[in-house]
């Protein structure tokens, strides 16, 4: 049976090799040693697949002009399952992207049916605060909001006209009781993602596109569509990079709206313990078996904030998993260093993210 991706959707794939034959991705290991200086959740295959990431490795490396895109949907808290795209930005700002930065505000009213203004006051408050904090230069992205942008709405109208419903249904799924801006919206997403190419924005030139699978639909559309209108934009189409969705603490996918999940970049140390004592591992029964038969660090969710987040020295990481299969360490003792990284990790954010605030702030008063 084919498998379908739903980018609005909460499940995890199980079977990311899968995905990778039926869709046509990649692997990214195979160009890693291309890679300037690449970023450990490439070399820990955490960033796993791509389509035509090749292009743009050719332009980085020649130092000619290439575009990353990416967009944020202001429809909660952030947490640490965001913070991957945006490791991935400041990478990319460091080897000298011209970075595009949607805020996709009609997105969310069209999915979650959040106000524009509430949607503005998170993107100041709650997106661009942390990304400033978390290492991106936001002043030099190109920041937008898609229901302010002209280009973007007309270049979605433009381009739908050779999209039919039949082809929105086989990649979405969409059925009868799908309303019609829920069927429209990837057509704005396509436009969000191909506008940098327009003249007015520095003309065609290779586009990458950093996403978890579950946003694949968008990226497969908009190579279609890029292809359908090569002649009249000379538009190259767009690459992508797909990384592995972080589990959340009890095993689903990670989400703003089931706070037990997720470690928020605004939770308090208690929260952050509470949380992290409660979340699911692939320990023992009992400390004396695990101590005998080790553990299973791959289905351990503590682990997997280690791998993403918490420990980015990667002799480090295989040391922890090595004591973690072999019974050196147990899971008390694991998540109490959990604990220990992430709250060290949260307070200094925090601080950085307040002195982000007003700078965040102006920019979406700059740009509404």
């Amino acid at each position: 049976m084919p498998i379908r991706i739903d980018p609005w959707g909460a499940a995890i794939p199980e079977d990311y090799a899968r995905l990778m034959r039926e869709f046509g991705i990649e692997p990214f290991e195979k160009l890693l040693a291309r890679a300037p200086n690449p970023h450990y959740l490439m070399r820990r295959k955490v960033i796993f697949g791509h389509r035509d990431f090749g292009r743009v490795l050719d332009a980085m490396l020649k130092d000619k002009k290439f575009v990353v895109m990416t967009g944020l949907m202001p429809s909660g808290r952030m947490h640490v399952g965001h913070k991957l795209v945006i490791d991935q930005l400041a990478w990319y700002q460091g080897q000298g992207a011209d970075i595009y930065l949607c805020v996709a505000d009609l997105e969310a009213y069209s999915a979650r049916g959040i106000p524009f203004g509430e949607s503005k006051k998170l993107a100041a408050e709650e997106y661009l605060a942390n990304y400033q904090a978390l290492g991106l230069d936001v002043g030099r992205c190109n920041v937008y909001f898609q229901s302010r942008s002209d280009a973007v709405r007309h270049l979605a109208f433009l381009l739908a006209k050779r999209v039919n419903f039949s082809e929105m249904r086989a990649i979405y799924g969409f059925v009868g009781e799908s309303n019609i801006s829920h069927i429209f919206y990837p057509m704005i997403d396509v436009a969000d993602i191909l506008h940098p190419q327009l003249e007015e924005f520095g003309g065609p030139r290779p586009t990458v596109v950093p996403v978890g699978i579950d946003q694949d639909p968008h990226l497969r559309l908009a190579r279609d569509v890029a292809a359908r209108f090569q002649r009249e934009f000379g538009f190259v189409l767009p690459s992508s990079t797909y990384h592995r969705l972080l589990p959340g603490l009890m095993g689903e996918k990670m989400s703003s709206s089931k706070p037990k999940t997720a470690i928020f970049l605004t939770d308090s140390a208690e929260d952050i313990k509470k949380k992290i004592k409660d979340a699911f591992t692939g320990g023992r029964p009992t400390a004396a078996e695990q101590r005998k038969y080790g553990a299973d660090p791959d289905k351990c969710r503590v682990y997997e904030l280690y791998v993403y987040h918490l420990i980015p020295d990667d002799k480090k990481l295989l040391d922890l998993r090595k004591a973690c299969k072999s019974g050196v360490i147990i899971c008390g003792e694991c998540k109490s260093l959990a604990i220990e990284l992430m709250t060290k990790f949260l307070k200094a954010h925090q601080a950085k993210r307040k002195r982000a605030e007003a700078g965040a702030k102006k920019l979406v008063e700059k740009v509404y």
